[in-house]
């Protein structure tokens, strides 16, 4: 009588840096659903069905989960830019960038949240401090050319705070129904940055 092939453990699944996204994908549902504290290594192991020592081939500890999870958000958040860019018609990139950067907000508010927390450290992680200067750089190139000076820095960083700050007023509800008028979060970004790029009337 032939035998049954044995069935493989939970383990087998995962080869050649498998665990790895697989414990990113876990670990971004858990951030999204019950925030940064609630992540631990050994809980992912648990749900993923690994052993506990499992994760630590891949994260140090917890914060180096954090920092790849952010690192993600980071590489994201830039690839959306650059096809929001690419795909915009002439002379509205910046709007199209500006609207993709307060999409992702809205859309992963969790990560959006963390990628600029005291929860994580660029200085002490290098994946996220090198996919947080892509970033900016990518940003400085679209408002600046390859300008790299003082007024090229600051210029970029004058339109990251601008935008930056309207995702959050957004994604924290700070901004009242009434000046919503009914339009969607959306729609409210798109014209609150073409109100500000129009000129203004002197009083």
């Amino acid at each position: 009588m032939p035998t049954s092939r044995a069935r493989p453990k939970p383990a087998d699944r995962y080869h050649h840096g498998d665990l790895r996204a697989a414990l990113l994908r876990e670990g971004g549902r858990v951030l999204a659903t019950s925030g940064p504290k609630a992540l631990s290594l050994r809980e992912l192991a648990r749900a993923l069905g690994v052993s506990h020592n499992a994760p630590y081939k891949h994260f140090a500890n917890r914060d180096a989960l954090l920092a790849a999870l952010a690192a993600e958000g980071f590489r994201e958040l830039s690839a959306d830019s650059h096809e929001a860019a690419a795909t915009a018609a002439s002379g509205e990139m910046m709007l199209a960038r500006a609207l993709a950067y307060i999409g992702f907000a809205l859309r992963r508010p969790a990560v959006f949240k963390l990628m600029f927390s005291h929860d994580v450290s660029g200085s002490a992680h290098a994946e996220l401090g090198d996919a947080a200067r892509a970033s900016f750089f990518a940003l400085r190139q679209a408002v600046a050319g390859g300008v790299a000076d003082r007024a090229a820095n600051d210029t970029a960083l004058a339109a990251w705070a601008f935008v930056h700050g309207i995702a959050h007023l957004l994604i924290d509800g700070q901004i009242p129904e009434v000046l919503h008028a009914g339009r969607s979060p959306e729609e409210l970004a798109r014209d609150m940055l073409r109100a500000y790029g129009r000129p203004r009337r002197e009083s």
